[in-house]
């Protein structure tokens, strides 16, 4: 399990290099901050698009998290986090338009959420993909395996005994998952041969999860940091 460190929004961004990777944990569940103090930094698009989700414990996490993650970026960027604008790839993947004096951004990220819990992946320059699960039985574990993984995985999740089984489905899952994020593709599209090799590492974010980091040259444990955005009750958002 990484050790995640409080992070104080008065202190700043803390400093990246480019050969590092710094993961943040999000409360998204009841324990995270009031989604009603962070509902004004959402665009109008993910406001309307939490909106639509079924139930208000479904739109209270997408706020945590959604809200959680334009707090961290605020402070690599200096801005205030309602002020971030986002676009779209044609594939669907995130990332930041720029800054209002027209700096080139070097920020990567990535976002993912399962449960009570999302984590948010920043880098610099090189495209970053994290996912976490929660881990929960699974009564058809081999049949998703066998229609997601490639033959060389089921093979080996075929071959691993209960109760490791589980943990190495997840560990399969948040890998894939990790890598389509990295790249863009999409979940069932097939990876371009010419696309840069993704290393992909695990780790556990907290207790009964999952998580996967996929990148090219990914950067070795050692050189990441994982931190803890401070509770937030408004006021000047994120610094």
């Amino acid at each position: 399990m990484i050790s995640f460190v409080p992070w104080d929004a008065a202190a700043g961004a803390p400093p990246i290099e480019t050969e590092s990777l710094h993961l943040w944990r999000i409360q998204a569940g009841p324990d995270g901050t009031d989604p009603t103090a962070l509902w004004p930094l959402l665009s109008a698009a993910e406001q309307a698009r939490a909106l639509r989700l079924a139930t208000q414990t479904l739109r209270d996490r997408y706020v945590r998290a959604h809200g959680g993650l334009r707090r961290i970026l605020g402070l690599y960027l200096n801005m205030l986090p309602q002020w971030i604008v986002f676009v779209t790839s044609e594939r669907g993947k995130p990332a930041l338009l720029g800054t209002p004096d027209a700096a080139p951004v070097r920020l990567e990220i990535n976002l993912t959420g399962s449960h009570e819990l999302a984590l948010a992946a920043v880098t610099l320059d090189r495209p970053i993909g994290v996912d976490c699960e929660l881990i929960r039985p699974r009564t058809e574990l081999l049949g998703i395996a066998r229609r997601m993984f490639s033959r060389r995985v089921v093979d080996a999740l075929e071959g691993t005994p209960e109760p490791g089984r589980l943990d190495a489905f997840y560990a399969a899952w948040t890998a894939l998952e990790a890598e389509v994020k990295a790249d863009g593709r999409g979940l069932f599209r097939p990876r371009d041969a010419a696309a840069p090799r993704l290393t992909t590492a695990h780790f556990r974010p907290q207790s009964g999860y999952m998580a996967a980091v996929a990148q090219e040259d990914l950067p070795a444990a050692p050189l990441w940091g994982a931190y803890e955005l401070s509770g937030w009750t408004g006021g000047s958002p994120g610094r």
